[in-house]
């Protein structure tokens, strides 16, 4: 078996945004050469989360208004107490509820590759969902099969 090591980096504009990545990780699996196997995609932070879904505006807006019911940014949570916890840098944002949200959506996809691309449904492509921006954020990919 083979592998592929890559990083997409992007900067989000909001505070809560889903961005297609699909473009960039097919690109990453096309540089890895590779024709079968499996792609896995990882957010590198603990305030973003990786989901395959639609593509769609509206949805996005749904997304954001789902999760910020469940977990709203203006609760008292814990977390939010930095003056309580320890080693933390002077800015540190309130971030609970992203925390929270990312957890919910998990941090990483496994896809399958076949024929050199991403093996993906009509509708689907693959999220990366900003809870705590705007940030520069990394997600790492690594495509494992053989060529």
């Amino acid at each position: 078996m083979l592998s592929f090591y890559d990083e997409i980096e992007l900067p989000t504009g909001k505070s809560f945004e889903v961005i297609d990545i699909t473009d960039q990780i097919n690109r990453i699996v096309e540089r890895s050469a590779l024709k079968e196997g499996l792609v896995t995609i990882t957010s590198l932070h603990t305030t973003c989360a990786l989901a395959v879904n639609e593509n769609e505006e509206r949805l996005f807006d749904d997304i954001r208004n789902y999760f910020l019911t469940i977990a709203p940014e203006d609760q008292p949570y814990k977390h939010n107490d930095l003056h309580l916890r320890v080693n933390i840098p002077p800015d540190e944002p309130e971030n609970a509820h992203a925390h929270l949200i990312a957890m919910m959506l998990g941090n990483s996809e496994t896809l399958m590759v076949h024929n050199g691309s991403l093996v993906l449904g009509r509708y689907q492509s693959v999220l990366m969902l900003e809870m705590d921006g705007p940030r520069q954020r990394k997600c790492a990919v690594q495509v494992m099969g053989r060529s």
